[in-house]
This record gives C-alpha cells, structure tokens and sequence, in this order.
C-alpha cells in the first residue's frame, strides 16, 4: 500500500494539531463503517510528487452518506456545516482547524458515485489506511475549474503528464460526456504544454473529438440560448446570464442545480470561497 506523503510547500509544514484533528476524523469515519476518499492536495501530491501546502483536508463522500457521516462527526465531538448543499459541507475542530465533506463539485457536475470508489486507490494517509479519489475522476472534477482567481488546467496537465500510462481513458471521456469540448481543449493545451509529450494521449480519442469538432462546424447553429460558461466560472459569466438573459446551464434539468442552489453559490463570491 503506498504512503501518502504531507503535502508541504515553501517549507509550510502542516501543524501537528492540525493533523490529530485530521486523523480523528479519518478514525472516526473508519470506526463507523463510513466509506469517504481522499481527495485534494494528498491525492495530488500523491499523482504527481508535487507538494502543496494544505490548510484543511478534503474528503469526498456520496452525497446519500452525509447524514450518517454528519452524526458521526457530532458525536464524535465535531459538528458539521452543510455549507452549500449542492456540494460541499464541513467540519471542524475547537481550533478553527476544518476538513471539507465534498459530494458533488461547485458547478453540480462531478458528482460522487459508486464508480469513484469502485477505482480508488488504496494508500496510507496520515499513516492511517484510507482511499484516495481516482486520478480520472479528478481531472474530471479540476477541468471545469475556470475562474480568474484560479485556473486547475495546469494541475490537469501535471496529472496526465504523471499518469497518463495508467488512465482508464474510456472511463475520461464517458465523464465528460457532453462536455467533451472541455476535455478536448485540455488535450489542445496539454500538447501545446509539452511537445515532446504529445503521444501520451490517445490518438483514436484525439481523433475522434476532432471529428466530433468537425460534425458540428457542418452542422446548422443550434438555436439554444444557453451559456455553458457557468459550469466553468461561477462569477465570470453572469453578465450573460443576468444582462443578456441566457439561460444558465447549471440549472435543472440541462444541469444539477436548483435556482436557490446557485444564488448561495453566486452570493459566496463575497468571501472568495475557492471553487471547486
């Protein structure tokens, strides 16, 4: 089983409170039978080798788990938050220290199911047993994250640089589904991010995006009004939805999102909560 490493950077090591409340957590969930996976800078580090300091801990659940993961928690001695109901809840220590519960991405897309844990990885994390997400499912996730505060293309293109000899690259492209465009500019930039690396990615999807590309280039324009540009910024897109009335495609039934779930998650621009 491979070892986790902290993930540090600069020299910013993580505080060793801060790592107790990490492996209580990581107990508790583990006493009670709570099946969750490691997500974040771990599994990033872990892909990679890349360090990244971390101040809190992001574990993934399925969304039908979090009731029972949030008893557990309380009884445990750490309340929870169920902080935008779509997505993300927390919990936290006496000390501010926190752990994020993530079940869906900010977007709604990358939902938590059963296949993220059919392809975990097992691994040691805090010298602790534990999963980490699968490596498909977090290029899945980072992919759409486009915003002007953050930007995760270069975290996609480091994890298909370091795993792209052990993809499931069947099982990436089904995620993307519709959405296949986002993955095919992620192929565009990661050839153009290393030229000597071009053949590490698959010719015959290459190929048959491109073709996709071209279906549509024939095709007569689509008379939809909607921006998909909001499953990729939460903030960078609302003019077209607000000022030239698109319609915005995070929103059930094209998407995942109620109108009440993506006016919290609009409002949360105030606090620049990082998006996911």
């Amino acid at each position: 089983m491979n070892t986790v490493s902290l993930p540090s950077s600069g020299g910013e090591q993580i505080d060793p409170g801060a790592i107790a409340f990490y492996r209580h957590v990581l107990e508790i969930l583990d006493t009670a039978d709570l099946r969750f996976l490691v997500g974040g800078a771990y599994a990033f580090n872990h892909y990679t080798g890349i360090g990244r300091y971390t101040k809190d801990l992001d574990l993934f659940i399925r969304r039908r788990d979090y009731e029972r993961v949030s008893e557990a928690l309380n009884r445990g001695g750490y309340p929870t938050d169920l902080t935008y109901p779509h997505w993300l809840a927390k919990t936290h220590s006496s000390t501010g220290v926190y752990v994020d519960i993530i079940f869906s991405s900010g977007n709604g897309i990358a939902e938590v199911d059963d296949v993220w844990f059919a392809h975990a990885e097992p691994a040691q994390v805090l010298d602790l047993p534990a999963r980490l997400c699968p490596v498909e499912e977090m290029i899945w996730s980072k992919a759409f994250v486009m915003e002007r505060e953050r930007f995760d293309g270069a975290d996609v293109a480091h994890l298909l640089r370091a795993c792209g000899d052990r993809l499931d690259w069947e099982r990436l492209r089904w995620r993307f589904g519709p959405h296949w465009r986002v993955l095919l500019s992620h192929f565009i930039l990661f050839g153009f991010i290393y030229p000597g690396r071009r053949d590490a990615l698959p010719v015959h999807i290459m190929e048959e995006l491109l073709e996709r590309l071209r279906d549509e280039l024939r095709a007569p324009r689509p008379e939809d009004t909607v921006c998909a540009g909001t499953l990729l910024s939460r903030e960078q897109y609302l003019p077209d939805i607000e000022q030239w009335r698109y319609q915005d495609a995070r929103l059930l039934p094209a998407g995942n999102m109620s109108a009440q779930d993506t006016a919290l998650w609009t409002k949360a621009i105030e606090n620049r909560n990082p998006p996911r």
